[in-house]
């Protein structure tokens, strides 16, 4: 039995706490997630999770951009390729940035902007 315990006290020390923050500041989790989950999968969790009365919500994991220590994850990067160790304290909570892709414009908006009248522009050149 001290095996058994020993083992899953273990692996609860490699899990990773995370929580996702949104661009008006509210938060998604903390939950605890595998080293090896991909930023993909915390990307599809974050889709699932996403609060019901938020406006502008993302509508595929390809609109959601995760940033940590400054930097875009990459969707086949796992958790353990992607965290920064520095400045995370054991025990701590991570803590990831969500930036949702803004919705592409409707078609038919874009064609009065093609219909209207070509503005003239100007150009300078230095001699």
């Amino acid at each position: 039995a001290g095996f058994l315990l020993e083992s899953r006290l273990m692996a609860e020390e490699e899990l990773i706490d995370l929580k996702f923050r949104l661009a008006d500041g509210t938060d998604i989790g903390p939950s605890k997630y595998s080293p090896s989950t991909t930023v993909g999968a915390l990307k599809e969790k974050i889709l699932e999770q996403w609060p019901k009365d938020k406006e502008n919500g993302p509508k595929a994991s390809n609109d959601v951009k995760l940033i940590n220590a400054g930097k875009i994850l990459e969707d086949c990067r796992t958790l353990a390729e992607s965290r920064a160790p520095v400045g995370e304290l054991p025990g701590g909570v991570i803590t990831m940035h969500v930036v949702v892709r803004p919705p592409f414009s409707d078609k038919n908006s874009d064609n009065i902007l093609d219909d209207s009248p070509k503005k003239s522009s100007c150009s300078c050149t230095i001699m």
